[in-house]
């Protein structure tokens, strides 16, 4: 099965993008989605969270106060990467057990949607990385109407991310948000159409035989990351 990493800026479109592949039945492992999980009310997560910054951090229903939390980490750093160390991993194990169970199910490949896929960097650990593009400053001015903020407030928050240019030089697939919506479905299926040839038809003896497919699946990360990086270096 090929593992296909999904990613963008803000404002550029992964969701929208994502939201196409799933209308479109293409296996989505959405990371925002399984953030929100781990730390729902009895999982292992929300304990440790509670553990470290107290049963403040809750609201009445027992679920997890985001916004109390978010205002706790915002200028200690300490705190911050506490709480990474306990999330990161539980929605790292969610993503893997959500690849697991779509090869069960012989899915020829799967989409993980993952914002800081490139940062993380998860995108040694997938065949295929497609990114969502569009202009900085068409993503500078969806940022402004969406948010209903100023210049100066979107123009920081995009210098706080990796520019859009340079997640586009990890791309094996680019697809093109600076037009309509009926442009970007049809970006989409032509992805969905590169996908299928680079799935291939080998992924079917890959299920049914798995050393087949960690053989496969070690030999096509390896040659990925060799060619990525020659890219890169000529980038």
């Amino acid at each position: 099965m090929l593992v296909v990493g999904l990613t963008g800026g803000i404002a550029t479109g992964k969701s929208s993008v994502s939201k196409l592949l799933k209308e479109k039945q293409i296996p989505v492992v959405d990371a925002d989605i399984l953030a929100r999980q781990v730390v729902e009310p009895g999982t292992p997560a929300l304990a440790k969270i509670v553990s470290f910054f107290g049963p403040e951090i809750l609201q009445s229903d027992g679920t997890l106060d985001r916004k109390k939390l978010g205002s706790v980490i915002f200028n200690d750093e300490t705190k911050r990467r506490k709480l990474n160390s306990i999330v990161h991993p539980a929605v790292r194990r969610a993503m893997l057990w959500g690849v697991v169970m779509h090869w069960l199910r012989g899915s020829k490949y799967c989409i993980l949607d993952v914002p800081l896929l490139i940062e993380g960097p998860m995108w040694k650990l997938v065949g295929t990385v497609v990114v969502v593009y569009c202009p900085a400053d068409v993503q500078l001015e969806r940022l402004m109407k969406r948010d209903n903020s100023s210049r100066e407030d979107a123009s920081s928050r995009l210098n706080s991310q990796l520019p859009i240019e340079e997640k586009v030089q990890y791309a094996d697939r680019v697809i093109d948000n600076s037009g309509s919506l009926a442009d970007l479905d049809a970006h989409v299926n032509s992805v969905i159409q590169s996908l299928d040839r680079d799935a291939g038809w080998t992924w079917r003896f890959s299920w049914v035989f798995p050393p087949l497919g960690l053989l496969s699946a070690v030999w096509t990360l390896a040659w990925r990351a060799l060619s990525r990086s020659k890219k890169l270096k000529r980038a």
